[in-house]
């Protein structure tokens, strides 16, 4: 029954993600500025970290932080930044099931990061090790599958003009590259995370002063990049909702779901869902916003699905390891830190903070 409860809590969790995808790309379609959402949202889910900070260190403060950890925070808050941006305008030409898709890539460029970066070893004589580079190279080869290739339409739909066909193939070219470098930003935060969460072991209080951080840099960006005064004016519209929904129902209790799922099952579980969100995504992409679904779409994303389960069948296989030869605690201990690093990627592409 437990076990039940866990997987209807995850299902739900993508849900939210994808919904807020499909949200916002309607939201866009009517005009509205995803530099000005980021900045709101942000600001909202300040207001809401700081509440939540506030009454967990009511009776205990909070653990003394040094420059180094702010410098760190920063650069964390830059990237957050950078993947908001990139993500929401990619978004914006593309479409939510190209945007899960791409999601997907995570895992595998956080694995090639983390071994740049020599937190994780690569030993080809090991299974593991062979089924994460292999599904490394699908999940990238899947990513070029989607966005170069669109093929037959599925769904029936509008055949529009050459014209139109080409200008909707450039921004749908454009949109997947910056996609793709919205994840691999993501894969950058994350292994800078894990950095500063080991020596910074106080993750709300971490997360609210890089939130604080983002609400800024956001504020700035929305100032320089927006030139409509108009965007600023919220109504009580599609746009008033997303900014609530990200900041609240996505941010808030998709991270409390994530963590409680991981202490019931642990994060591989937790990672299993997330291919889930290509076939919400299509189906909600079909459903409420009348796209098309493309031939390419739909095999692209089947091969960033297996690629990411290899990679994750790979890390799941070394955790197993670790555990006969450590202990059944040894999976949590910093010798293997890669787990959280290669799995946990849905907590900054849907709120952008750390």
């Amino acid at each position: 029954m437990k076990g039940a409860q866990v997987t209807i809590a995850m299902v739900v969790a993508q849900f939210l993600t994808v919904g807020l995808n499909t949200l916002i790309k309607a939201s866009m379609s009517k005009g509205m500025s995803n530099f000005v959402f980021v900045a709101y949202s942000n600001l909202l889910a300040l207001c809401l970290l700081l509440l939540a900070t506030t009454i967990h260190h009511r009776n205990r403060a909070p653990t003394p932080i040094n420059k180094s950890v702010i410098f760190r925070i920063f650069i964390l808050s830059l990237l957050s930044i950078a993947i908001q941006t990139f993500i929401y305008t990619g978004l914006g030409y593309t479409s939510p099931t190209l945007t899960s898709a791409m999601e997907d890539l995570i895992p595998a460029y956080t694995f090639i990061i983390a071994i740049i970066s020599r937190m994780e070893k690569l030993d080809l004589k090991l299974r593991s090790c062979q089924a994460k580079s292999i599904g490394t190279v699908i999940s990238i080869a899947g990513a070029l599958t989607v966005t170069l290739y669109k093929g037959l339409p599925v769904t029936s739909g509008v055949m529009p003009n050459d014209v139109l066909l080409s200008s909707q193939q450039s921004k749908w070219l454009l949109g997947g590259f910056l996609l793709a470098v919205g994840s691999f930003c993501c894969s950058i935060s994350l292994v800078i995370q894990t950095w500063t969460i080991k020596d910074y072991p106080e993750e709300l209080m971490l997360t609210t002063i890089c939130c604080g951080f983002v609400v800024i840099l956001s504020f700035v960006v929305a100032f320089v990049a927006e030139e409509n005064p108009k965007a600023w004016i919220l109504k009580p519209d599609m746009e008033l909702v997303c900014i609530f929904y990200s900041a609240f129902v996505v941010i808030s209790t998709r991270s409390v779901v994530h963590a409680w799922a991981c202490r019931k099952k642990g994060p591989v579980y937790v990672a299993m869902f997330n291919p889930l969100g290509i076939v919400i995504a299509l189906a909600l992409g079909v459903v409420f916003l009348g796209d098309t679904l493309y031939l390419g779409s739909m095999i692209g994303a089947a091969i960033i699905a297996i690629g990411f389960y290899a990679v994750i069948w790979g890390q799941a296989q070394e955790e197993v390891m670790a555990c006969e030869k450590y202990g059944p605690y040894s999976i949590i201990s910093p010798s293997s830190s890669e787990a959280p690093l290669l799995v946990n990627k849905s907590k900054d592409t849907g709120s952008g903070n750390v």
